[in-house]
């Protein structure tokens, strides 16, 4: 007998084992989940897959955390469930930060809950109205944050969840509803400034007490997360810069049947039964909404079988909804004693034995154990891309949690994330206050980043507003092409009598000078052919002190033909005249290619007596004055020249030359028939834009700031040059120090500290902007750089001043796009072509040495120019090169049909280049080359 009921009871539990092995989740089956899950966060954040997607990564356009200087009285709602919140939230900062809230409980009915959207919105705004003259603030107008735990995309309701169906809402603006709903009653008013989900609540609300963190989870009546994301990955957001919080909806994760081989026929059973039958899959096996109704139908189950409550399944047992997420809680707990659990099974209506306690308990513990494993993959995949994100071996993070479910298994959804994401050390901090509070975090965040936002707007540059600049520059670039205007134009659009680009076939040994900022660069260039074309480079840099760039004329070129002669000598080529190109990359107007008269010094350049003066005339003088050595100085040319022409060498197709550095600067080859100020109509010459004085006249008034007026003010050439005070390395760091200094005299950064060194002129240097928009240590750079300026900065001033360094540097990408962009439509347009296919040589310490810079122009450029396949070639030798590549250009264009190059010089000092093409003298002169003074003057090719 003993052995009979033994073997009963053997085959019993073996049964019941049965049917709970499917809640088993093996790590293996987790780590797929994990995966899965990575996946589907992926496609929800790419454009092109978002639609499909089931995890629709909702933008939330929270962008900041609190930082503990929010401050203010708010009022908060929070709608997501069968109850409603209204709290007034009042925030103290400074060293007594403290946060007070009062709120009252609304019930919203079912037939609300399932009737109209207007009647949904009117019981809103009657509980608003009813909390406002309960705390006697019916007349203030307060900044108001809305918790709605519901799937929005931009304010739209995407779709009803948790029991909700008023008509008339999926695909409406939650806050237009709520506005209309307040002017209907017209009895107060609300500055509505943020909705939210109840996630980002949850996380703002413990990331005011834990800067770390960046993730929100809901594990309760719904299952949710939200997170942090680097903008550059989500797609479906305008902007790569800084951070958002996305709110994943991974309720609906498995939607696509990806997660089907874990789905039970129970989980089955209780989506057929739902009001959105094969949707939000995931939520119903992992939320507080549907566990005790997985349980149920697994009683019903047993029972069918014989294993419970004697076969018999009582009326309770068949009603849905029987096994609230309470009792659920309550059997499941570890302390609760079988008598107690039988004992709210007869409250239940459900008689049952001490066996019958046992399996029940079980089951509770099966399915609620699964749903906290279940959470503890999805949240894996989300630690683990954002310790992919920062780039870190380890990353340390905390996990904001609200929901009761947390609170029955905390330690299942911790083992499991620590499993499945060994490398990531995750916190999780329970939210006792709720989303409420968090929402009206949201709201005075949102409030602080807009009074930054204030002093940054006019930066912020609309692709209408960058289509007018190019319009603009256009205009400047025909007015400085025409003799009748070049007198007046801003931009001078200088000829620089280069008509050719490297073609392969150049060849010799050269010399190239560099000027153009504190140092000073002189290179040998030798090219030559043996079995290809072959360039070698040497080169020595000398230091421009100061006070030569600051002293006479004859100083500074005296000093630039030392340093040549020291060059010469190391090279031990003093006995020899090699062809030299300068490289002189200021302003300076051409009438032959080896001459050129300096319009006005730029770049810190203050020497006297140079402006109006021909500086290769003043080098020659400057080494004849030493008369240990001879140069022959064939060309000088704007560093843009030498620019294009040194990655002309590598792509033929290079017509523009770009510098973005110190200073900034665009030269391109333009038609001959449109270049008023030079004779002849066939053919192209290089024209130097000097597009740094864009603006000089005014014509840029209406998008420069105060702080670009204040740089004007304090710079040596004040009301000239203005777009490159906006956009070029030397400017960069000195604006983003202007911007920091007012906002900290406003009380919106470093508590209002401003120490001396924050106030240096010069302290903040572009270096600086490029180190703080590093993406993986950005943050940690600006905390340093600020720390030795004296500022002891919180992790959101570190936030906000990345923010100012990111807007500062994206305009002046924006802006050298649309310049460029002028060009670039200047050069399609004069081929006549639908497509243009084109390369721009780039070079320059803000192009090559900022993280985001080059990234930024190309996507700007090729945005405003969409008709264009443009090329940017990073000029890797720099403009030196160019020079000598010029210099090599003008002998192969003078050369007669022998190996020789003719002299650069007759006799009567003018060697005539009418340009390639040019018909051969009878006399057996050069191609293009005549004794005849007249035609056209050295060095035009």
């Amino acid at each position: 007998m003993v052995t009979a009921v033994a073997r009963r009871l053997a085959a019993q539990r073996k049964e019941i084992d049965a049917v709970l092995e499917p809640f088993l989740l093996s790590p293996e089956t987790l780590r797929e989940v994990k995966n899965k899950m990575r996946t589907e966060l992926e496609y929800g954040l790419k454009r092109e897959t978002q639609g499909s997607a089931t995890v629709k990564m909702l933008p939330t356009y929270v962008c900041g955390t609190p930082d503990g200087t929010e401050k203010g009285k708010f009022l908060a709602l929070d709608l997501g469930g069968t109850n409603f919140r209204v709290l007034l939230v009042k925030i103290r900062s400074g060293r007594r930060k403290s946060v007070r809230m009062y709120n009252k409980i609304f019930a919203i009915p079912l037939e609300i809950m399932q009737g109209t959207g207007e009647e949904l919105f009117d019981h809103i705004v009657h509980c608003i109205a009813d909390f406002l003259e309960y705390m006697g603030i019916k007349g203030a107008r307060l900044p108001l944050g809305f918790t709605f735990s519901f799937p929005c995309k931009q304010g739209t309701l995407v779709g009803w969840t948790k029991g909700f169906k008023a008509t008339d809402c999926e695909g409406e603006d939650v806050v237009d509803m709520l506005r209309e709903a307040i002017k209907r009653r017209n009895e107060f008013d609300l500055d509505i400034v943020a909705v939210v989900n109840d996630t980002v609540g949850t996380m703002m609300t413990c990331g005011y007490e834990d800067p770390n963190c960046e993730i929100g989870l809901i594990a309760g009546t719904g299952s949710n997360v939200c997170y942090m994301e680097d903008m550059k990955n989500i797609e479906i957001v305008e902007g790569n810069e800084g951070k958002m919080c996305i709110n994943t909806e991974w309720g609906g994760f498995g939607d696509n049947g990806c997660i089907d081989n874990i789905r039970t026929e129970y989980d089955k059973e209780v989506d057929e039964g739902s009001l959105n039958p094969g949707k939000q899959r995931y939520e119903k096996m992992t939320s507080g909404m549907y566990l005790g109704e997985i349980v149920r139908q697994i009683l019903i189950d047993l029972t069918k079988r014989g294993l419970l409550f004697r076969g018999q399944i009582s009326e309770s047992l068949r009603k849905r909804g029987i096994f609230e997420t309470k009792f659920l809680s309550q059997i499941e707990s570890d302390r609760l004693a079988l008598l107690q659990v039988r004992q709210i099974l007869q409250q239940l209506g459900l008689d049952s034995t001490c066996e019958d306690s046992i399996i029940v308990k079980e089951v509770c513990g099966a399915v609620s154990r699964r749903a906290a494993q279940l959470c503890g993959a999805g949240l894996a995949a989300i630690v683990e891309k954002k310790r992919e994100n920062r780039g870190v071996e380890h990353l340390q993070i905390t996990v904001g949690v609200d929901g009761t479910l947390y609170k029955l298994h905390p330690q299942v959804l911790q083992e499991t994330v620590k499993e499945l994401a060994p490398w990531c050390d995750v916190t999780f901090m329970l939210s006792e206050d709720g989303s409420g509070k968090g929402a009206a975090l949201i709201t005075a965040v949102a409030k602080r980043l807009r009074n930054i936002d204030k002093y940054l707007y006019a930066m912020r540059l609309s692709d209408e507003t960058l289509i007018d600049i190019m319009a603009r520059f256009r205009r400047e670039m025909k007015n400085g092409l025409s003799r009748d205007f070049n007198p007046t134009a801003t931009v001078k659009m200088l000829p620089t009598f280069v008509r050719s680009i490297p073609d392969g076939s150049e060849k010799g040994d050269f010399i190239a000078l560099d000027l153009g900022g504190s140092y000073f660069r002189i290179l040998r260039v030798k090219v030559s052919h043996e079995k290809k074309q072959t360039v070698q480079m040497e080169s020595e840099i000398y230091n421009t002190p100061e006070d030569i760039m600051h002293g006479s004329g004859t100083r500074l070129f005296d000093h630039v033909a030392e340093c040549l002669g020291d060059f010469m000598e190391k090279q031990q080529i003093k006995d020899k005249k090699l062809p030299v190109g300068f490289t002189f990359s200021f302003p300076c107007r051409q009438s032959k290619l080896d001459e050129g008269v300096l319009i006005t010094w730029t770049k810190r350049f203050k020497a006297s007596g140079v402006e109006g003066a021909d500086v290769v005339k003043l080098l020659n003088r400057a080494i004849k004055k030493r008369g240990d050595y001879d140069a022959d100085i064939m060309a000088v040319v704007n560093d843009t020249v030498g620019t294009m022409m040194t990655c002309g060498f590598d792509d033929q197709r290079c017509e523009v030359g770009l510098i973005i550095g110190t200073g900034t600067n665009a030269c391109y080859m333009e038609e001959m028939r449109h270049i008023d100020l030079v004779e002849g109509d066939e053919g192209r010459m290089c024209i130097n834009t000097e597009w740094g004085a864009f603006g000089d006249d005014g014509s840029l008034e209406d998008i420069r700031t105060e702080f670009d007026r204040e740089i004007d003010r304090g710079s040596l050439n004040p009301g000239k040059q203005l777009f490159e005070k906006m956009v070029s390395g030397l400017y960069m760091g000195e604006l983003v120090r202007l911007i920091l200094v007012k906002m900290a005299k406003e009380g919106l950064l470093f508590e209002g500290r401003i120490t001396p060194e924050l106030l240096t002129k010069g302290k903040f240097e572009t270096k600086h902007v490029s180190a703080i928009e590093k993406s993986k240590e950005g943050l940690s750079k600006a905390k340093d750089i600020l720390t030795r300026l004296g500022v002891e900065p919180s992790h959101e001033d570190c936030v906000a001043v990345q923010h100012v360094c990111t807007i500062v540097s994206f305009r002046s990408a924006n802006l050298v796009a649309a310049t460029l962009g002028a060009i670039l439509c200047q050069l399609r347009d004069n081929k006549g072509v639908g497509r243009l296919r084109t390369t721009v040589g780039v070079d320059g310490s803000l192009y090559k040495m900022h993280p985001q810079y080059a990234r930024r122009l190309h996507k700007t450029t090729r945005r405003l120019v969409p008709d264009s396949d443009v090329r940017f070639l990073l000029s890797e030798s720099g403009s030196g090169k160019g020079a000598a590549m010029v210099t090599a250009v003008a002998y192969r264009v003078c050369a007669p049909r022998g190996d020789q190059p003719c002299p650069p010089f007759h006799a009567e000092g003018v060697c005539l280049a009418a340009g390639p093409g040019a018909a051969q003298k009878a006399s057996g002169s050069p191609v293009g080359c005549s004794g005849e003074s007249g035609i056209s003057q050295c060095g035009d090719f």
